[in-house]
Formats: C-alpha cells, structure tokens, sequence
C-alpha cells in the first residue's frame, strides 16, 4: 500500500493542478508504468479504499477519502522531540470544518478587530449560516446593513457585539441586529 500512496499522491497533485483526473495513457506516463493493466490495477485499490470513484459516465473522481491529509500527533512549540516518536492519522479537512456543506460559506476577514482571538486580516473563516446564535459564539452578523466579525454577548439583556482587540467599541446595536452565520473554523495560508 505504501506504493499505492506515493502513486495517489501523484494523482492528488495533478487533480490539484488540472482539476481533473487524467486518462488511463496519462496515469500511465504519470505514474511510470509501461501498460495500462497496472494502472488499472491501482485504480481498483485507490476505489476499495475509499479514494476515488468512478461517475455514472465511467471517469473518474475523488473519493470519501480523497482529500484526506496527514495528521501527527502533536508538534511541540518548545524544546524539540525525537521525529521517531511522532504517530499519524488521517483527517479530511472538509469533513472536519463543514459539517453543513449546502450553508456553510468562507469568509476572508478584512481589518483587525479580531487578532486577539487569533483572528488576522487575510484570514479564512468557516462560516455555517444561520439566523440564531449564543452568546460567547463569534459570529458574522449584520448591523445597519453591514457586515461584521465579532463575538457575540449579552448586556444588560441585549445582545451586543465584541470586538477582539481593546482599539475597538463594543458594538451595540440601536437598530436591528441580524446573525448571518456563525464561525466554526478558520485557517490562513502562510505566504512563501
């Protein structure tokens, strides 16, 4: 299996690149094989493992467990460990982020209210929509029609919103004050 994974992970990085699968004769050369029986061979065991399917047209496309990613145990911030000592799992990150996939939306996060929960500009935050929300949940809302970032609480038994760093007021809405969704994760790609 462990050949099957480097050969996956070649598909992986074409599907990520074309945004399709290629033919039999690409894998083929993809892949290093010299006849299309092999290919067909691990298209067979990638499908028994829950990574690729075929369509109703007979071509293929990602499985349950296409997206999955590497998970180690755990890194440590401070003194090193021994690399040996690092276990993994897998771990699809949409399956782990979404769990509503048809009202769940991604919001890029402009400004600084939030960096001291975490939250930078430029950030990705996973959003599930819905007009309801409790109190200490950071939510998307919308407020004299615009939208905002900010955790929601009470005072004095209304609901307000928080900012995350001291440079901001606590919001506290005179009019109406709309949940559009509330966040469920976030992530940032690191620039190189």
């Amino acid at each position: 299996m462990e050949k099957d994974i480097q050969h996956l992970a070649k598909l992986q990085d074409y599907h990520a690149e074309n945004g399709i699968f290629p033919p039999y004769s690409v894998i083929m050369s993809l892949l290093g094989f010299k006849s299309k029986s092999p290919v067909a061979a691990l298209i067979l065991r990638l499908k028994g493992e829950g990574y690729l399917e075929s369509t109703r047209e007979k071509r293929l496309k990602p499985g349950r467990r296409f997206f999955e990613r590497s998970i180690h145990d755990s890194v440590r911030a401070g003194f090193p460990a021994p690399a040996g000592d690092m276990r993994h799992d897998t771990l699809a990150i949409d399956e782990f982020l979404v769990e509503r996939p048809s009202s769940t939306v991604l919001v890029t996060v402009k400004g600084d209210s939030m960096i001291d929960a975490g939250i930078l500009p430029g950030d990705t935050v996973v959003v599930e929509k819905r007009s309801s929300a409790n109190a200490g949940d950071m939510v998307i809302a919308i407020v004299d029609n615009e939208f905002t970032l900010k955790t929601l609480d009470m005072e004095k038994g209304k609901f307000v919103l928080k900012p995350a760093n001291p440079a901001y007021p606590v919001i506290r809405p005179q009019g109406d004050l709309e949940i559009f969704g509330v966040v469920v994760g976030q992530f940032r790609k690191y620039r190189r």
